[in-house]
């Protein structure tokens, strides 16, 4: 304990620290106070008892309940993060893309600015979608078209603040903005969902004990989904000896880390995307509606959980092909006069690294689909929906990442300035370098 008031005295006492925490703070202060400001025209009475399931439930604690308020933040920032990926594969497939990529900060801006604009497009369209979808008839005290005009303006206007709130925490808070705005919207659901879950357990359902062995699992997930994030396979690399003059320049050994799950979480979104299509199919086609369509319309079904989970392992493998390239790593390696001990460089180097990523994909992405499909079982096992979501998937995954970010950045500061870290013995280890080139806002 005495431990952690001087770790918190000395991020006191560092100026630039403690200001960046406090701007951090006040920023995600103002998104939360507009996360409960209602669209004019939509009565917040005849909401309350609205409630979300499924895709719609995930967007609504990414959002921080905002999307179940009609909130002027309903769509928070899942759009920006829509035209994020959209740009990110375009730079994979498209050769206008890639070059761009290529331009260093010249070309980071204008995606910047491209990602900006569909950003604009992607919130225009789902704005009406949602105004004419999630609104009940009854909450509505506005006349068409002028609601719709209406709550599209406000609904644009909303996400671009809130991207520009996420900027702006990057730019003088501490931690990724986007990514804290989602963390806050996932926590802001845990009180509520704690307090459903222990009321449920003291009406009949088992008592106090089982909700203590809940919390005990949960930490128990949370340690276990930690190891995931953490967890690195370190690739040696020797650097041959130059000397210039009376000076020796390289010679020491340095390590590639591969990360086990380098993919992130967006295998567990395309996987969920991917599922929700039967649910469409079901809902739109009832009659081609059949006993298998059914099975996968039914989240906690066995038919449901093996494909989800063979679509992560299999989403795993392609994200990770696809944004971990072991012949560029080989090249720039063999440009720096580096080489992996024991292997050839060039060629050889890169079929080694694709061995390597090939051998620690795996088990990264069957541990990856048994995290996405624990608030199944948790809800199988009895525990109401909204606190099951928070025993592994996607909001378990942004939640533990991050934190570990945010927390590497602060140590970062504390150790620049000759301060003991956040940790006893040892750094804090975040994200390493191949984390951040498999390139997520999340």
């Amino acid at each position: 304990m005495k431990k952690l008031f001087t770790t918190l005295s000395n991020i006191w006492k560092i100026d630039d620290l403690r200001v960046r925490i406090l701007n951090t703070l006040l920023f995600l202060l103002i998104y939360r106070i507009g996360s409960f400001i209602v669209l004019p025209g939509i009565n917040p009475l005849a909401l309350e008892a609205k409630g979300q399931e499924g895709l719609l439930g995930l967007l609504n604690m990414f959002a921080g309940g905002s999307f179940s308020r009609a909130s002027i933040f309903a769509l928070g920032v899942m759009p920006y993060i829509s035209a994020s990926i959209v740009v990110q594969l375009l730079g994979i497939a498209v050769p206008y893309f890639q070059k761009m990529q290529k331009e260093g900060e010249s070309g980071r801006k204008k995606i910047n600015q491209i990602t900006r604009y569909l950003t604009v497009a992607i919130t225009l369209m789902q704005s009406v979608a949602y105004v004419r979808t999630q609104i009940p008839g009854d909450a509505i005290l506005m006349s068409e078209p002028w609601l719709t005009i209406s709550s599209m303006f406000i609904l644009t206007a909303g996400t671009l603040f809130v991207m520009w709130l996420g900027e702006k925490i990057t730019d003088k808070g501490i931690g990724n903005g986007i990514s804290l705005i989602i963390m806050v919207g996932i926590i802001a659901q845990l009180p509520g969902s704690l307090v459903t879950e222990f009321q449920s357990r003291l009406a009949g359902q088992g008592g106090i004990i089982p909700f203590i062995v809940e919390l005990v699992a949960l930490f128990f997930v949370v340690i276990f989904t930690i190891l995931i994030v953490q967890g690195v396979r370190r690739i040696p690399v020797q650097y041959a000896k130059k000397i210039v003059g009376n000076k020796q320049y390289g010679g020491v050994r340095q390590y590639i880390p591969l990360k086990v799950n380098a993919a992130g979480v967006m295998p567990i979104i395309f996987a969920q995307a991917i599922m929700f299509v039967p649910m469409g199919i079901a809902q739109f086609f009832p009659a081609l509606q059949g006993d298998f369509l059914t099975s996968l319309s039914n989240y906690t079904s066995l038919a449901y959980n093996l494909t989800f989970a063979f679509l992560i392992i299999a989403f795993t493998f392609f994200y990770t092909a696809i944004t971990v390239n072991p012949v560029q790593m080989s090249d720039d390696m063999k440009k720096n006069g580096g080489f992996i001990p024991g292997v050839k460089p060039g060629r050889a180097t890169g079929d080694y690294i694709d061995a390597v990523i090939s051998k620690i994909t795996l088990p990264g992405s069957v541990f990856l689909a048994i995290v996405a499909v624990l608030p199944s079982l948790a809800i199988i096992l009895g525990v109401n929906s909204q606190f099951a979501s928070f025993f592994g998937g996607t909001s378990l995954l942004i939640l533990v990442g991050v934190v570990l970010d945010t927390l590497q950045q602060i140590e970062s500061h504390l150790l620049m300035r000759h301060y003991d870290g956040l940790m006893k013995t040892g750094r804090l280890k975040g994200r390493n370098p191949v984390a951040a080139a498999t390139g997520s806002v999340i």
